[in-house]
């Protein structure tokens, strides 16, 4: 767009009136400058997970949008995959059972450079922030946000997470285990264990290309999806969908949803003694 247009910065971008809405993809540290921008530029946005560095500028963003009465969705593009909403629906019918426990990896990895937004601890780097909204969401979608969360890490000399592991607590007895690493392959699966059977990933966490459902300890069926593109079209179906209904934010990606995640990742980082620039302003 920038070469296209002749456009050489997102201040230009922003005054365009032509322009309707803006996807926001930089590194994570940027995000709640670039959002503000665009929301007091009159736009709508979609902003790339995470949503920002902290809650108090997630908290913040969704004000300026709802008293603006702008349209807002992070994108958590894996939400609106086929095989994903299948998930969460097979959960939510009941043919499990009751959840009892859900367990996803998400690694690989990832060669390392001060400058990298993954390592850049001033950029929002880490395992935390780039990759761990996926196993995450395999806990929120089928158990809800927990009431109790317990981490342990990795910490490199940078101060960045370069893996972490999360046990996630609910009331009700339920459990989580997810694990996220920029330093090694996993085989990037999720399971979610009901009283009356389980259903298991194929393929990435992040996008699911087929679900094995089992009864018991029987295998019942799979099912399988096929995803268009790379599987980002989805989301913007979502976001043109919303606009064109006049609504300001997505039923299936709530801003609540956003604000909460950024909560226990706050508390996550807290425990692991991780902290970027950002948290000081």
């Amino acid at each position: 767009y920038g070469d296209d247009d002749g456009v050489p910065g997102y201040q230009r971008l922003l005054a365009d009136g032509s322009v309707d809405v803006v996807y926001v993809a930089t590194p994570h540290a940027q995000h709640h400058e670039i959002v503000l921008a665009a929301l007091n530029a009159g736009k709508h946005v979609l902003c790339e997970k995470a949503f920002t560095i902290n809650a108090r500028e997630a908290s913040e963003l969704v004000a300026v949008a709802r008293e603006r009465k702008l349209f807002l969705m992070e994108a958590v593009w894996s939400r609106f995959l086929p095989g994903m909403q299948r998930a969460f629906e097979i959960a939510a019918s009941g043919e499990l059972g009751d959840v009892h426990w859900v367990t996803a990896d998400l690694g690989f990895p990832a060669p390392y450079s001060p400058t990298s937004r993954l390592w850049a601890r001033q950029d929002g780097g880490g395992a935390l922030l780039d990759i761990s909204v996926y196993p995450l969401l395999w806990a929120v979608g089928t158990l809800g946000f927990p009431q109790t969360v317990s981490a342990t890490g990795f910490i490199n000399d940078d101060g960045v997470d370069a893996q972490n592991a999360l046990t996630l607590g609910y009331n009700h007895g339920a459990q989580a285990q997810l694990t996220s690493s920029l330093l090694a392959y996993g085989p990037r699966t999720a399971t979610v264990a009901g009283s009356l059977g389980y259903l298991q990933s194929v393929g990435s966490i992040n996008s699911p290309r087929e679900l094995v459902i089992g009864v018991g300890r029987e295998e019942l069926r799979k099912e399988a999806f096929d995803v268009v593109g790379r599987g980002y079209t989805y989301e913007l179906r979502e976001v043109t969908r919303c606009i064109q209904q006049g609504l300001t934010e997505s039923p299936v990606m709530p801003l609540e949803d956003s604000i909460k995640t950024m909560r226990l990742f706050d508390g996550v980082r807290g425990q692991l003694g991780v902290s970027y620039p950002n948290d000081a302003h």
